[in-house]
């Protein structure tokens, strides 16, 4: 299997098309065609649906899209690494993260660096605890942000100066809008919006203090952006942290904070026995200065 043939592969099934993808190959379209044939002889696995106009693929055709694609991604970040290894520091810095007003912090520390070495690139890829573990495993991110519950002790990991606090995202014409604090009976039977991860992650009725029968559970999503969308639209209550929705002027939103107060730790991670590029080596060096020195 051939990283060519993985290009040829991912480009078509992007493009769904034969001809056009070849265009945007600069191959030809029976060169093309041989190429795919050839790939599920190789596995052995019917990977396209061909119409007369467009091709789909199958089942097997999108688990190998999946891999074809962390593959790319994972073979073009170590080009760049390699590629930049010299006396001048430049490259890039992959970090998977979830939302928090303490991304502050990561944004600080790239600011710093960039000013003294404009040629070292950052790329955020936001997604949620569970896919940051599953880039950091594959190699794919250098750093990543989790947050308690989540299996953070797996990785080194450096704990944030700061944490978040949950709360509850609603309308401001909602009955609860006017309470300065939301306790966990005020939620007993509402129609709630949880994130992927606190699905995954923990046993939200206990955590919440209620029971299984307490909870009424009318979406999920991973980022909350959208979430609060669902919210706007009257859907449910989103719980989650604070300073992630703008809530100010004539936003139809308020954010109110959990009663007992329930916070979330953070944790800057990466893999245990790391071999760092030089450009993701200082923003560990530059993120631990301003960690020790609680700068924030």
């Amino acid at each position: 299997m051939e990283l060519r043939v993985l290009r040829y592969f991912v480009t078509v099934a992007r493009e769904e098309n034969i001809t056009k993808a070849a265009e945007k190959l600069n191959i030809t379209q029976p060169t093309l065609s041989r190429q795919l044939h050839q790939l599920e002889e190789e596995f052995g696995k019917k990977l396209f649906k061909r119409g007369n106009h467009d091709i789909k693929l199958t089942e097997d055709g999108y688990l190998l899209r999946k891999r074809a694609e962390e593959i790319l991604d994972l073979v073009e970040k170590t080009e760049s690494e390699m590629t930049s290894q010299d006396e001048e520091i430049s490259g890039d810095i992959y970090i998977g993260a979830g939302e928090t007003d303490a991304f502050r912090l990561i944004a600080k520390t790239v600011k710093d660096i960039q000013q003294d070495y404009p040629d070292v690139k950052f790329h955020n890829i936001s997604c949620d605890s569970i896919d940051v573990v599953d880039k950091l495993n594959k190699g794919l991110v250098d750093f990543g942000i989790l947050f308690e519950p989540s299996n953070y002790m797996d990785f080194e990991h450096i704990k944030f100066p700061v944490h978040d606090t949950w709360g509850v995202l609603m309308r401001k014409d909602c009955d609860l809008a006017d309470n300065k604090y939301i306790t966990s009976e005020m939620l007993i039977n509402r129609p709630l919006i949880l994130s992927r991860q606190m699905m995954n992650g923990l046993d939200f009725p206990k955590w919440l203090g209620l029971s299984k029968e307490q909870i009424k559970i009318s979406a999920t999503t991973n980022l909350i952006f959208n979430g609060s969308l669902l919210v706007d639209e009257g859907i449910g209550y989103a719980v989650t942290l604070d300073r992630l929705i703008n809530c100010t002027g004539d936003s139809n939103l308020v954010f109110r904070p959990l009663y007992p107060h329930k916070s979330a730790q953070m944790y800057l991670v990466w893999k245990k026995y790391q071999v760092f590029s030089k450009a993701s080596e200082l923003f560990l060096k530059k993120f631990k200065e301003g960690y020790a020195d609680n700068n924030y």
